[in-house]
């Protein structure tokens, strides 16, 4: 069985984000970037199953700039055996992603696909959704267990009221959750060997043929306004009469 599974490029996570002076976008230049926390995630998961002898071969893809080579060669020094980057110079949303990884998923004929189930920069989690529903395959989204049985896979899923368990068909996708697994720690000579594995780079205008690129327009960002300074009360008449005048009871 081959494994897919689909990464994103963000800013790393203990970095403290900012908006740029004229509020078109968020700032990047000098900035640390990662895989996305999810994706990490997603990568060991189909590492473990490898490992389990229940797949033969990882492909990672990711969509973005040339630098994000960088971080699907991450993604190989775990130990993914291919990478393919589909190189776009802007950023795209949800639903083109789906499409575009939908023409990867229909060349490579993966029995799983594996995903963080939302990204920590834009947190739409809409991606894994999106492209269940285009290869109209099973889904099991906000995985925390799974269990691959031959043609099936058994998830158990985080949900409001607990956990959930279901069973699914393959070829499936599945989105990860945090507490699906803890990913693994790179080593030095696995960067080297990591260098050199196949990386393929293909234009995102060879997946997207057809898509009706109609995406929603952003037209600025602002940064989260200062956190207030908290109001010492003397009694509860005193909590009650601030709650009434602010309208919140």
């Amino acid at each position: 069985m081959k494994i897919l599974v689909a990464i994103k490029r963000v800013v790393d996570f203990n970095v403290r984000v900012q908006v740029k002076p004229d509020g078109s976008g968020v700032a990047t230049d000098g900035v640390k970037m990662s895989i996305n926390p999810f994706d990490e995630i997603a990568i060991e998961e189909a590492l473990r199953i490898k490992e389990a002898g229940k797949a033969d071969e990882i492909v990672v893809v990711t969509i973005g700039v040339n630098d994000a080579q960088q971080q699907l060669r991450t993604a190989l020094a775990m130990g993914a055996d291919r990478a393919i980057l589909v190189e776009s110079e802007s950023e795209i949303q949800s639903l083109k992603a789906a499409h575009s990884l939908l023409h990867i998923v229909e060349k490579e004929q993966p029995g799983l696909v594996i995903m963080g189930k939302q990204a920590i920069d834009d947190d739409n989690n809409q991606t894994p959704q999106m492209l269940a529903t285009l290869w109209k395959r099973p889904q099991a989204t906000f995985v925390s267990k799974l269990e691959i049985n031959e043609d099936k896979a058994l998830a158990t899923r985080e949900i409001d009221a607990g956990l959930e368990t279901i069973e699914i068909k393959l070829p499936a996708l599945v989105s990860t959750d945090l507490r699906l697994n803890e990913p693994r720690f790179v080593k030095l000579p696995d960067i080297m060997k990591a260098k050199r594995k196949p990386l393929d780079v293909i234009n995102i205008d060879e997946t997207v043929a057809g898509f009706d690129d109609k995406e929603l327009s952003i037209e600025n960002y602002e940064s989260p306004q200062p956190r207030q300074k908290g109001v010492m009360v003397d009694s509860v008449d005193e909590l009650v009469a601030a709650l009434k005048e602010k309208g919140l009871v």
